[in-house]
């Protein structure tokens, strides 16, 4: 895939994934697996960068949050976080955060859409925005720098991953009372599972057509 496929394929318009909602306002969102029952709105906005390294090897760059966080510690995320009353949209917030977390200097993503926002079951409604870093750097050759408090380390997920439809799998685990389900991704250090996964999921399907 060249990076003019890819700039055209994050640019189609985002999918909506209906499920049954809570309240009205998740009607128009991913509840993110069967979320929906657990989430209590009003939901609180937030927004993490989906960034493509279009290096040798092209991949979608994840991070791994420190284990003394108070939430999701140890857990394999996009950089993002809340949306603050001053950022001027979900691309400033996430591009803002990807700065703070891991030194991500914003004007070198080039900005290529975003996916369908996603509700987690912490009550968040996240807008995943999908940005293109320069063509031919790897990973190394971005210079970035971690955040000691959040980030624990940087890492790709491959395209030729993400492209692959029997790459994720689904798993089954007890949770507050009940049987859940939820996504899991292939990688030989790292688990990915959780929203971070399921947006994956929606990426992949966006990638594929």
């Amino acid at each position: 895939m060249t990076h003019a496929d890819l700039r055209a394929r994050l640019a189609r318009p985002p999918v909506a994934h209906i499920e049954p909602p809570l309240a009205a306002e998740l009607a128009r969102l991913d509840p993110g697996d069967d979320m929906a029952d657990v989430v209590q709105p009003p939901l609180k906005p937030a927004a993490v960068l989906v960034p493509f390294v279009l290096g040798p090897v092209p991949g979608v760059l994840l991070t791994k949050r420190t284990a003394h966080l108070s939430n999701h510690a140890g857990q394999v995320s996009f950089p993002g976080g809340r949306i603050d009353p001053g950022d001027a949209s979900a691309e400033a917030a996430a591009l803002r955060e990807a700065e703070e977390e891991i030194g991500l200097d914003p004007a070198r993503v080039e900005l290529a859409g975003r996916l369908g926002d996603y509700v987690t079951g912490t009550g968040y409604r996240v807008t995943p925005v999908l940005g293109l870093l320069p063509p031919g750097i790897d990973l190394d050759g971005l210079g970035l720098r971690l955040s000691a408090h959040e980030v624990d380390a940087v890492f790709e997920l491959p395209l030729a991953v993400l492209l692959d439809p029997d790459a994720p799998q689904r798993k089954r685990a007890h949770f507050r009372g009940r049987w859940r389900e939820f996504w899991v991704w292939p990688h030989s250090e790292h688990y990915i599972w959780g929203a971070t996964a399921g947006m994956l999921v929606n990426l992949a399907a966006r990638l594929r057509g």
